[in-house]
């Protein structure tokens, strides 16, 4: 009898968390803790309706983090780290992460996705670069990494100012 490999992806659940730090550990090394957005995520539990996990069979083979932020006064979502197993990368599974959670997080009435990343990677997905001066991030980040994807047309213009935890 031939297993069921097809991709199957679920909400995290905090079951999960041991799996997809290992993932992540294997996969950004211990220079993760010092990246700005991680120090935003820091202590924050992810948004479980907006993340998603991957899993071919039972084996997890990707996962996203959603993390509900503020940009000035504006709620806004914090998209990362999203985590694909190497020997499954370049299959869609990181673009069908991110998507799910798009969708997710639009049908529950948010307007604003932020993330810290590649433009060339992120831009099918509907992320541009914030202007210029717009949003003050925590710590250091290359202005041009600093995407962002709105799900309710104007959401970016509202919001301004700091980017900071809930």
């Amino acid at each position: 009898m031939a297993a069921d490999l097809s991709l199957i992806l679920m909400p995290q659940t905090q079951a999960d968390q041991g799996a997809i730090e290992k993932l992540d550990e294997r996969t950004f090394g211990p220079g993760r803790f010092a990246r700005s957005a991680y120090r935003l995520r820091e202590g924050q539990e992810p948004d479980y309706a907006l993340s998603f996990v991957a899993r071919v069979g039972t084996l997890l083979v990707g996962a996203n983090r959603i993390t509900r932020i503020r940009c000035g006064d504006t709620q806004a979502l914090l998209l990362g780290p999203l985590t694909v197993e190497p020997a499954f990368r370049s299959g869609g599974i990181g673009e069908a992460l991110v998507l799910k959670s798009l969708e997710a997080a639009q049908s529950q009435g948010h307007e604003l996705v932020l993330l810290v990343g590649d433009e060339p990677y992120y831009a099918r997905m509907g992320f541009r670069p914030v202007p210029p001066g717009h949003l003050t991030f925590i710590g250091p980040v290359d202005p041009a990494r600093l995407l962002y994807c709105e799900l309710r047309e104007g959401a970016l213009e509202r919001a301004r100012g700091r980017v900071k935890r809930c």
